[in-house]
């Protein structure tokens, strides 16, 4: 379980690559019992995004976060004031690491979309299979669907 499952990275002051065994050890007041009793449908366990960037420490600049999916290539760029409060990181299931038929190892969750007040959250900006989070300055990379065309074909598959 020391293999690296997750890479923070970008406009942040120390980037940071997290194994399995670093979300374990993270304090529990940072983590997140039960993801679904904010998302019924998702199962798991994870930590605060707030947690995660307290550690890396995000540089002025950032004012997106893009998480990066490179099983799927899938990207979805959020401005990051609107969920850092909101972010839940899934990476455990009955205590051990999140089944890719989860949608892990690392899961992206927003516990509550609404509380963001922004229309670029969407439930494509729940990621899964998430590798890399890149702060950015600006939007970064995102490839979600624009229309619900895009967004059928894009569960379709």
């Amino acid at each position: 379980m020391s293999e690296i499952v997750l890479r923070i990275d970008g406009e942040v002051s120390q980037p940071l690559d997290l194994t399995y065994a670093d979300f374990a050890a993270i304090p529990a007041a940072d983590q997140i019992t039960d993801v679904s009793r904010f998302h019924p449908k998702r199962q798991g366990d994870g930590v605060t995004l707030e947690s995660l960037l307290a550690r890396v420490v995000p540089k002025p600049a950032a004012t997106y976060l893009t998480l990066h999916a490179s099983a799927d290539n899938f990207h979805a760029s959020i401005p990051l004031e609107a969920v850092r409060a909101e972010g839940v990181v899934v990476y455990r299931l009955a205590g051990q690491p999140l089944p890719v038929k989860n949608g892990g190892p690392i899961r992206f969750l927003i516990r509550n979309a609404a509380a963001c007040h922004t229309d670029e959250l969407d439930d494509c900006a729940n990621v899964k299979f998430v590798d890399r989070i890149e702060l950015t300055a600006g939007r970064g990379q995102d490839n979600r669907p624009h229309d619900d065309v895009e967004h059928e074909q894009l569960h379709a598959h």
